[in-house]
C-alpha cells in the first residue's frame, strides 16, 4: 500500500477512527489494532510474505525470553548468532542469492571452468532489509543487557511490522519504539497537528519533487549516450532531489502518520544537502541506518580508536556494507567506496566533527565559506549518486564520461523550466526552515510569530501544488532495498 495512494487514504482514518474511538480505554487491544493494521498494511502489496515477518517476529521473540534466562556466556553467544544467521538468512537469500550465484559463475568462467547453475526467479520482499535491522536491533540490545526483553508478544509485533515506517523506515531501535507501545498513549491535539504538517509537507516532496524530478532523471539516465555534458548534469541533479524527496518524503508521511497514533519515530533526515564537508552529510542523510551501522558495526569492530589502519579498514567496512545494504549490485559497492574515499581525509584529519551545527547566518565571509563548503559536497555527492542510479558500473563510468566533454558547456538538451522552479522553490523553503524538525513546522519562524490565516494560506498553496504539478502515481523507491 503506498502512502500516495487512494488506498492509504481511505486506511488511515478508519484505523485512526478505530484506534481512538473504540480502542482507546484499552492499551492490549490499541496494540493488537495496530499488529493487526499492520499486517493488512502489508498484506496489500503481497500476503504470502506476512509469513516472513510473523517467523522473524516470533524467532526473535523467543530468543530475548531465552536470554533472559540463560547465565551462560557460550549459550548466550549461541542464541544471539541464532538470531543474526536466521534475520540475516532471510535476507541474504531474497536479496543476495542471485548476486552471489552469478558472481561465483562469473569468477569460475574467468579461469576457464564453466559451472551450470540457475538463478532463481525470487521476488523480493517489501522493507525486508528495514524489518530485519529493526528485529535485529531488539536481540543485541537484549543480549548486551541495554534492554529488557518483553513478554508482551502482542506489543513486540506490532514494533515489529508497525505500519508507518515498515516497509522504508526510519529504522528504529527497539529501546526507543518498544517502550511506546507499553505506556497508555492519550491523544494530544498539537502532536496530531503537526504530524498533520509533516504529511503534508512529506506529500509535496514526494509527489511534488521527487516524482517529476523522476521523470527527466529516468529520461536521461536511461538514454544517457544520446546526450551532451550539460544535460548529463541536469539528470545527475534531477536523481539527486528524486532520491532526496523520495526518501526523506517517506521518513516524513512515516513520522507524521506514527505522531497522529501518539508515537515518536527518530529523525531521518536533517536538511543533508545543506551539509558542508561528507562527514556531516552523513549524520544528516538516513540517520536511522547510520547510526545502526556506527553502533552495532564500526563500534564493534574498534571504531576510530585504533591505529591508522584499523581506522581505514574500519571506514572502508562500514560504507562498503552500506553500499551492499542498498541492493545487489555492484554500482551500490562502488557507491559505499567513493564515499569512503571522500569521508577518509577528514576523519584521518580529525576532521569529522567539525560541523556539528547548522550552517550559519552570521557574517558575510562565513556565509560565503559556508556556501562554498555546501555546493562542493553536493557537487561529490551527485557524483557518487550516478552509481548508484546507473544500471552497472561501466553504464555509470561512460555516464561520467559523457559528462567531461566539449559539450558540457552546451544547452542542455532537457532543461525543465516548472520543475526547476519547483527545486528551487523547494531549496528556499528547506533552507529557512533547516532548524526544524520539518519544512512546514511554521509556528515560530525567526521568532516571528505567523498567524494563523498565514499558516492556512502556506498549507493551501502546498495542497494547490500538489494537486497541480503532482506527478505520476510512483512507488517510493526504498521499497527495492
Amino acid at each position: 500500500m503506498l502512502f500516495n495512494s487512494l488506498d492509504f487514504a481511505l486506511f488511515l482514518p478508519i484505523v485512526f477512527l478505530l484506534y481512538w474511538f473504540i480502542a482507546h480505554k484499552n492499551l492490549k487491544i490499541q496494540n493488537l489494532l495496530v499488529a493487526v493494521a499492520s499486517y493488512f498494511f502489508y498484506g496489500w502489496w503481497d500476503w504470502r510474505f506476512l509469513s516472513l515477518i510473523l517467523f522473524s517476529t516470533i524467532v526473535d521473540y523467543s530468543i530475548g525470553l531465552a536470554l533472559a534466562n540463560q547465565s551462560n556466556k557460550r549459550k548466550r553467544k549461541i542464541l544471539l548468532w541464532s538470531s543474526i544467521i536466521v534475520n540475516l538468512g532471510f535476507l541474504g537469500f531474497f536479496k543476495y542469492y542471485n548476486f552471489f550465484l552469478d558472481n561465483f559463475i562469473s569468477a569460475f568462467t574467468f579461469f576457464g571452468m564453466e559451472i551450470q547453475a540457475n538463478s532463481l526467479n525470487i521476488i523480493l520482499p517489501v522493507g525486508i532489509s528495514f524489518y530485519t535491522f529493526q528485529t535485529l536491533s531488539y536481540t543485541i540490545d537484549v543480549y548486551k543487557e541495554k534492554l529488557e526483553p518483553t513478554k508482551d508478544f502482542v506489543a513486540f509485533a506490532a514494533f515489529v511490522s508497525f505500519f508507518p515506517q515498515l516497509v522504508a523506515g526510519p529504522i528504529e531501535r527497539a529501546s526507543n519504539l518498544l517502550p511506546q507501545f507499553y505506556r497508555r498513549r492519550k491523544f494530544d491535539y498539537d502532536k496530531a497537528t503537526d504530524g498533520m504538517r509533516q504529511i503534508l509537507w512529506g506529500l509535496f516532496k514526494k509527489v511534488v519533487i521527487a516524482d517529476n524530478c523522476a521523470e527527466y532523471a529516468n529520461l536521461i539516465f536511461d538514454n544517457s549516450s544520446d546526450y551532451s555534458g550539460s544535460t548529463l548534469i541536469m539528470g545527475a541533479i534531477f536523481f539527486a532531489f528524486q532520491i532526496y524527496g523520495d526518501f526523506s518524503g517517506y521518513s516524513d508521511i512515516a513520522i507524521g502518520t506514527a505522531r497522529l497514533f501518539g508515537f515518536d519515530l527518530m529523525k531521518n533526515f536533517a536538511f543533508p544537502y545543506f551539509s558542508r564537508d561528507i562527514a556531516e552529510f552523513w549524520r544528516r542523510w538516513h540517520i536511522s541506518l547510520s547510526t545502526w551501522f556506527r553502533d552495532y558495526l564500526y563500534i564493534p569492530l574498534g571504531g576510530s580508536r585504533g591505529g591508522t589502519w584499523m581506522k581505514i579498514r574500519n571506514t572502508f567496512i562500514i560504507f562498503i556494507v552500506s553500499g551492499f545494504w542498498h541492493g545487489a549490485n555492484w554500482t551500490f559497492i562502488v557507491w559505499g567506496a567513493l564515499n569512503a574515499l571522500y569521508f577518509l581525509p577528514i576523519m584521518l584529519l580529525g576532521k569529522n566533527r567539525d560541523n556539528i551545527h547548522y550552517a550559519t547566518d552570521i557574517g558575510f565571509k562565513t556565509r560565503i565559506l559556508e556556501l562554498v563548503q555546501i555546493i562542493s559536497t553536493f557537487l561529490l555527492t551527485i557524483l557518487a549518486w550516478i552509481f548508484f542510479r546507473a544500471r552497472s558500473v561501466e553504464h555509470a563510468m561512460s555516464y561520467i564520461y559523457g559528462i567531461f566533454t566539449d559539450s558540457i558547456f552546451s544547452y542542455p538538451e532537457v532543461f525543465p523550466i516548472i520543475t526547476i522552479l519547483l527545486i528551487l522553490l523547494f531549496v528556499a523553503i528547506e533552507w529557512i526552515q533547516r532548524k526544524k524538525e520539518h519544512g512546514l513546522n511554521l509556528n515560530i519562524n525567526h521568532n516571528i510569530l505567523l498567524n494563523k490565516p498565514m499558516r492556512w494560506l502556506i498549507y493551501i498553496a502546498i495542497i494547490i501544488l500538489i494537486f497541480t504539478f503532482g506527478g505520476s502515481q510512483q512507488q517510493f523507491i526504498y521499497f527495492q532495498f
